[in-house]
């Protein structure tokens, strides 16, 4: 059976569930929810184990606050005994607009703290990430209130409905390979939110 590592980026703690920083959490969450597993306390992380069509999916929220996030990656990669290509990154993302997700197997941190964090330690930039986008509506300085804030009322069927197709993302990068779903989904977009 093949194992896959599904590590959703965010920080620990009510204060944190539902911003913007945490929709790695968010899309781990709902596909461990979608598959019947649910999560327990371990080693650095909030772990949980589905199994699905003949594969394990073992899925990681770390405890360790976004910016040590390569150390519960890396251990549980290690426990595991999974290889790099068959882990994925799950994480928000300022360049991409609100309507957009986006699969690569590499790519730089662009200034992401979780990211940059898990490249350090792995020492490479190429292992697959799922980019969710955020969007960049805020204020010149006002970077870290946005990222950290909740979404808008008017954002949170957009988000539902990428959260959904990012479940089924996860699943077909398992079944079907990276250069598929990047065929598949990269350019699809999910309605203009309305201002």
């Amino acid at each position: 059976m093949s194992k896959f590592l599904i590590i959703g980026l965010g920080n620990p703690g009510a204060e944190y569930a539902g911003t913007r920083h945490n929709a790695g959490f968010d899309v781990v969450e709902a596909f461990a929810a979608a598959h019947e597993g649910s999560f327990r306390t371990d080693r650095l992380a909030e772990v949980a184990e589905v199994k699905w069509k003949g594969k394990i999916f073992v899925c990681i929220k770390p405890t360790t606050y976004m910016n040590l996030s390569g150390k519960a990656f890396k251990y549980w990669m290690d426990k595991e005994k999974i290889p790099l290509e068959r882990t994925l990154t799950v994480v928000d993302d300022l360049a991409l607009p609100i309507d957009k997700v986006r699969i690569r197997a590499g790519g730089s941190d662009a200034g992401h703290n979780g990211l940059r964090d898990i490249q350090q330690i792995l020492g490479t930039t190429e292992y697959p990430k799922l980019r969710f986008g955020i969007g960049n509506q805020f204020p010149k300085g006002m970077q870290v209130d946005f990222v950290l804030g909740k979404w808008f009322p008017e954002e949170r069927e957009v988000i539902q409905a990428k959260i959904i197709k990012c479940v089924e993302m996860i699943e077909q990068f398992a079944v079907a390979g990276i250069s598929r779903v990047m065929n598949d989904y990269n350019k699809q977009s999910f309605g203009v939110v309305k201002k």
